[in-house]
């Protein structure tokens, strides 16, 4: 445990004002009482005093704020995924592009020729040469160890 008497720092402070905001936003507290604890944290000194704002709050995930004042950082925890994190990278992101925009000309095709009668396969035009440049990338690209 940090000794209370400690000097707060501003990245101490900041982090107990956006722990603050959220208890409000989740309705822990009003308005009223985040704009008094606002004041209350910037005009702490110490640890002590900010530990003393957030004292009847519960502490949040911790992959949310506040990092508390005893941890010198957040690089030891991993980065939090949320369940509809669709984020890829490397060759799975240039596949999804690709995948996207083929079904998209695609269907903008069909569409096409179910209401027009024109039956020209155009959208391989963007899928093919498209499609084949990934795939010598990905056989023949460089390999990384991600």
């Amino acid at each position: 445990m940090t000794n209370p008497e400690m000097r707060a720092s501003d990245a101490d402070r900041d982090r107990v004002a956006t722990a603050l905001r959220e208890h409000c936003a989740e309705g822990r507290i009003t308005m009223d009482e985040l704009h008094e604890r606002l004041e209350a944290t910037y005009q702490a000194k110490t640890l002590g005093e900010l530990l003393e704002v957030t004292s009847d709050l519960p502490e949040e995930d911790l992959y949310a704020l506040p990092v508390p004042a005893s941890q010198r950082s957040t690089t030891n925890l991993p980065a939090k995924r949320s369940s509809g994190d669709l984020s890829l990278t490397g060759p799975a992101a240039m596949w999804a592009g690709w995948a996207t925009v083929s079904a998209i000309t695609f269907t903008v095709w069909l569409i096409v020729a179910l209401t027009t009668g024109a039956a020209y396969p155009w959208f391989v035009w963007v899928a093919g040469p498209w499609g084949a440049v990934l795939l010598v990338r990905t056989i023949f690209g460089p390999r990384r160890n991600d």
